[in-house]
């Protein structure tokens, strides 16, 4: 079995989903292998161990929908050498929400991390929801923390009009727009992931 990082890449969207749910449920909470891997690989990113990093991934790594495969283009894209590579965060991100396996029509099984993108429903366009990863997301009637609070969304599949919105107060937070029968809203970006996340790494 391999396992496989599924890295976030934002992309608009247009889904009319309302009431639809994506409950994340952990298929490897009781697998021993994978809490291990886990724990070694959280270890590597809070000390940004480039050289561990390098070492775990296939050499047929893929770094996005539309881009190349190879561990040369993984460490260009996400700026490995950098400082601020973004990899670190969104690893510890992804990391510390549920798993699910996956078995590819060619290949073995696979252990991918987070579980939105290979649990999404089939009947619903990959490129076109969000789907909140909170147990309560408040939705905001403007982009800051101190506006009204409309709605209270559970792990729900949303229709997404804006991934990057910049707050309103002028905080780091940064908001996502997203589309509810009653109006627009938005929600901290950290509680809502994109069904179009990057391919496994694996």
């Amino acid at each position: 079995m391999r396992a496989c990082l599924l890295l976030a890449a934002v992309l608009p969207a247009s889904l009319a989903a309302q009431g639809l749910r994506l409950d994340p449920l952990d298929e490897a909470a009781k697998d021993a292998s994978w809490a291990s891997f886990k724990k070694r690989l959280l270890a590597a990113v809070e000390k940004r161990d480039r050289k561990f990093m390098l070492a775990i991934l296939d050499r047929g790594v893929r770094s996005g929908t539309g881009g190349g495969r190879g561990i040369a283009e993984f460490r260009k894209q996400w700026e490995l050498d950098s400082d601020a590579s973004p990899l670190w965060h969104e690893l510890a991100t992804v990391l510390m929400l549920p798993a699910a396996y996956h078995r590819p029509d060619k290949g073995p099984l696979e252990l991918c991390v987070p579980y939105v993108s290979v649990r999404w429903p089939q009947d619903i366009d990959a490129f076109n929801g969000g789907a909140i990863i909170a147990r309560e997301a408040l939705v905001k009637s403007a982009p800051t923390s101190t506006s009204l609070t409309i709605a209270t969304l559970s792990y729900h599949i949303v229709e997404v009009a804006d991934w990057e919105v910049t707050d309103q107060a002028g905080a780091s937070q940064v908001w996502v727009k997203v589309k509810l029968k009653s109006g627009e809203g938005y929600v901290p970006e950290e509680q809502i992931r994109s069904r179009s996340s990057m391919p496994p790494a694996s």
